[in-house]
């Protein structure tokens, strides 16, 4: 399971798609923010955390595609599923790499980022805090997206499709904590049910994953 982890760290690395596309997106989206609503300062920093969490969550879509259509073209996916690894174990390595080269990349940036956006100071904190537990079940959830779309032509959309949906309740909790942080109330509720998200998602869906994979290369 760490031979297959890391193995996914280096592709992820020389491919460039994991941590430079990913953090380009998410600026790009920051900056043009401003520029479509204008410099008033209230307003940005109003709506700040749900734009933030909406840029996290769109820039963690651009490389779910690649989770394991590399691995079908080449033929190693077969080989996960005959090895002594449970596909199980390979769905929760593939879903730990892409948090690290992109869910985990957009955390750190996300508060250099909130000052763009003229975020509350006292929000800072509790955006990390958010997308620290929340952007795990992202990873997680689109794994499974990626497992339920492996092999077909022109997957990427349909991943989208199937994926966005499942993001909601994890967009509406991370954004609603960071929003209570900013305006002084208390967001430990909204973290709370934002880490029971994130662990229901790494309970369930590895199997999940794993049994729809096995569907798949039948």
């Amino acid at each position: 399971m760490i031979a297959l982890l890391l193995r996914d760290l280096r592709l992820a690395v020389r491919a460039g798609g994991g941590f430079g596309l990913g953090l380009a997106f998410f600026l790009i989206v920051v900056v043009l923010v401003p520029l479509g609503v204008g410099p008033q300062t209230e307003l940005l920093s109003r709506i700040a955390p749900g734009i933030l969490w909406v840029a996290s969550l769109l820039a963690a879509l651009l490389s779910l595609d690649r989770i394991f259509a590399l691995d079908f073209e080449d033929g190693s996916l077969g080989l996960l599923a005959t090895s002594p690894l449970p596909l199980e174990g390979a769905a929760l390595a593939k879903a730990l790499a892409h948090w690290i080269t992109t869910g985990l990349p957009l955390t750190l940036a996300a508060p250099a980022l909130g000052f763009l956006l003229s975020l509350a100071p006292e929000a800072y904190k509790y955006l990390l805090l958010s997308l620290l537990l929340g952007t795990p079940a992202l990873s997680m959830i689109g794994t499974f997206g990626a497992a339920l779309t492996v092999g077909l032509r022109r997957g990427g959309l349909l991943l989208s499709l199937l994926v966005l949906p499942l993001y909601v309740p994890t967009l509406i909790f991370g954004a609603e904590a960071v929003r209570r942080g900013a305006d002084g109330l208390d967001p430990t509720g909204a973290l709370i049910l934002l880490g029971m998200i994130t662990a229901g998602c790494f309970a369930v869906l590895p199997f999940a994953t794993a049994a729809t994979l096995r569907i798949n290369l039948r």
